[in-house]
């Protein structure tokens, strides 16, 4: 892969250090903080404070994928999208990734200041959105997953987790890049708990540094979930912190770029020590 993408003005220089993405839901129903900016105001003071704290990007998301969430119009995506992001565009100057599997609503969303898309299925659920994102010219992360939110969770039978994971995500980029996607553009994220359970969670992170045989950054999602939750035995996701705060650096350590979180003050400095300790060396 190429050591820089430009967007928006920033450089992201990757292997030098650990970028962070700030998770800002716009929904009434994510497994963390769902309901708590679904509004224009408080959606913009989270973003501005995640920004302060650190956040390299700002993943807004009118969708939720936690499992067993129920898919929700396209009208209702758009409306709470781009409400938000018509604002956060006036106001932030970080780059915006707008988390959504609908080609319309990637479209919609760059039109109105988006520049990155976020595809929770890799670019599969809608067979519109790699050629869109095509012509849109801008960054895609492809996420792996199986089945839909409603059904992922009974679709972790894996003859080897990583290797199938790895199966897929070459599969996306190579239809992606034959779609006219530039491949330097193309982000990858193994999904951790997206039809994964607790020991394939593992895993993925044990073997993370397999993932830089696609050439591509790789952004890894552990913020607040339910494996941190079984380990801690913490059912409050807002609660598992500092246990996100070690997955992170696990994250780091195998050769993670991007980390996309909650919690953005608190990984920042984890990063900032991660980074010293083993990006400095390299």
């Amino acid at each position: 892969m190429l050591n820089k993408l430009i967007i928006r003005d920033r450089c992201f220089d990757w292997g030098q250090r650990t970028y962070l993405m700030g998770v800002l839901n716009v929904t009434p129903d994510s497994f963390s903080d769902g309901g708590e900016f679904n509004n224009t105001s408080t959606a913009l003071a989270q973003a501005q404070a995640m920004v302060a704290a650190g956040a390299d990007i700002i993943d807004v998301g009118g969708q939720s994928t936690r499992p067993g969430a129920e898919q929700i119009t396209l009208a209702e995506e758009l409306n709470r999208v781009l409400t938000v992001l018509h604002v956060l565009r006036e106001k932030i100057s970080v780059p915006i990734s707008v988390d959504t599997t609908r080609a319309s609503v990637a479209k919609a969303s760059v039109e109105f200041g988006a520049d990155i898309i976020n595809d929770i299925s890799g670019g599969t659920f809608d067979s519109d959105m790699l050629p869109t994102v095509a012509s849109l010219d801008v960054p895609i992360v492809l996420m792996h997953t199986r089945g839909t939110p409603q059904t992922m969770q009974q679709m972790t039978n894996y003859q080897d987790v990583v290797q199938e994971i790895i199966s897929f995500l070459a599969q996306q980029i190579a239809i992606a890049t034959t779609t006219g996607i530039n491949p330097n553009k193309i982000i990858i994220d193994p999904g951790i708990g997206f039809a994964k359970n607790y020991e394939q969670n593992l895993e993925i992170f044990r073997r993370l540094n397999l993932l830089k045989a696609l050439n591509s950054p790789i952004l890894v999602g552990a913020s607040r979930k339910s494996f941190i939750g079984r380990i801690l035995n913490q059912p409050e996701p807002k609660a598992r912190v500092w246990g996100t705060a070690a997955a992170c650096c696990a994250a780091i350590f195998n050769g993670a770029d991007i980390l996309r979180v909650h919690d953005v003050k608190e990984i920042g400095e984890v990063s900032l020590v991660a980074d010293a300790l083993f990006r400095q060396s390299l």
